[in-house]
């Protein structure tokens, strides 16, 4: 906690514990409600129990959506529909923080009918997001597209690979069966389409990570839609997650790609989602955990990937997607230590809505690029992305009791006016 507060006396004009930024956009009623809401967070086997209880329900048809449309839904969710954004966006807007839209598609195994029509719900958010003023960027993952058998088998194909990610990822193209190649030149095609419409509407496409046994064939074909469509400008973004240890050699290699290839590297980086589950499967598979081996070293990869994609700004576009209040603050530093300004068109921050307001709203307030990131879609969808925002909230340390410290403060402050 100390180094987040001399981080943060560090850069005059930001302070992360000032909440009546943070918590302008919020009633008191609204606040009540979030206060509510992270005490529940704060009940590990309160949490433990509703998450296994609440996608049984939903499945179940329990008579459950209007409990958690005006609970959990509401403070992490833009809405069951598009239109339903919109009051957000602009409500966000008003305080300078743009939005970037996911919708809630997790993929599954539907076949081609389901994919193409994922693909086309992305192309919808896109043109949507173009005719909104404070929506940049929109999300895609590539799970949504492709079953997660064939990612998973093209990424075991790569690992008996050498050379390059994309001469490894050519090389076990070669060795999909017939039926297999054309699965892929479909997933392929939807990309395209999704990159193109992204391109042509000047929208921001950001490619979520996945899990590490699937993720080398995501970022090949990530790197090839870059290496089409980023050119002249930033449109392709890829994930980077630091709490794999292979990571800041594999964005050095990026960078060095993009300088090679005459491409601008979109990226953004995080710390990770699925470090439980990776540690769990490499020990129950015999191979060598990718997680790593503590939160320090995370911490440590993740600031010199923020640092290094900073100092190479002509070739770089970053998006500093993280809740860690240091490290926010050190890529700040960073800019004003190469009197770099603080809204460069190529450096933006991002944390998820209803989350982090703390850090969104008075980063906003001095002058950065600053978004939410705003899932929406049918409750049924959306599930599992608000089942891990619940747990997060409860496993992350410390993360439960600052939004709640926050929240009181705020209250307090407004009560003595």
């Amino acid at each position: 906690m100390l180094h987040a507060i001399f981080a943060a006396m560090s850069v005059p004009g930001i302070s992360f514990n000032n909440t009546e930024f943070a918590f302008q956009y919020k009633s008191d009623k609204e606040l009540k409600q979030a206060r509510t809401l992270f005490g529940l967070m704060g009940n590990p086997m309160l949490v433990k129990l509703g998450t296994r209880l609440t996608p049984w329900a939903i499945r179940a048809k329990l008579p459950v959506k209007g409990l958690i449309r005006g609970t959990i839904f509401k403070q992490f969710a833009g809405g069951e529909t598009l239109q339903q954004t919109a009051g957000v966006a602009q409500t966000l807007g008003r305080y300078n923080v743009d939005v970037i839209l996911d919708y809630g598609v997790e993929g599954g195994e539907g076949g081609d009918a389901e994919y193409d029509q994922a693909a086309t719900e992305f192309i919808k958010v896109i043109d949507y997001a173009a005719t909104q003023p404070n929506i940049p960027f929109m999300s895609v993952k590539v799970t949504g597209l492709t079953r997660f058998a064939l990612l998973e088998k093209l990424d075991e194909l790569m690992h008996r690979k050498h050379g390059s990610l994309i001469k490894k990822y050519l090389g076990a193209l070669e060795e999909l069966s017939i039926e297999e190649r054309e699965e892929w030149h479909q997933v392929r095609l939807r990309m395209m389409r999704v990159c193109e419409k992204a391109a042509e509407s000047n929208v921001g496409m950001l490619v979520d990570a996945e899990e590490t046994w699937i993720q080398d064939p995501v970022d090949a074909l990530v790197m090839l839609m870059m290496d089409s469509f980023n050119k002249e400008r930033v449109v392709i973004y890829n994930t980077v997650q630091h709490y794999r240890h292979d990571r800041l050699q594999f964005l050095k290699d990026c960078i060095d790609a993009g300088k090679e290839r005459g491409f601008i590297l979109g990226v953004k980086l995080v710390r990770g989602a699925y470090m439980e589950k990776e540690r769990k499967r490499a020990e129950e598979k015999g191979y060598p955990s990718p997680i790593q081996p503590d939160k320090a070293s995370s911490d440590r990869d993740f600031d010199a990937g923020v640092a290094l994609c900073i100092e190479n700004l002509e070739k770089v576009s970053l998006l500093v997607a993280s809740h860690n209040e240091h490290s926010n603050m050190l890529a700040v530093d960073k800019l004003r230590q190469l009197n770099i300004p603080l809204n460069h068109p190529h450096v933006s921050f991002s944390q998820l809505y209803g989350m982090s307001d703390n850090i969104t709203f008075n980063l906003a307030k001095a002058g950065c690029n600053v978004s939410k990131y705003l899932p929406f879609g049918p409750i049924e969808d959306v599930i599992p992305y608000l089942m891990r925002r619940a747990q997060e909230n409860t496993s992350v340390k410390g993360q439960t009791g600052r939004e709640l410290g926050l929240i009181q403060k705020e209250l307090k402050r407004r009560r003595q006016l």
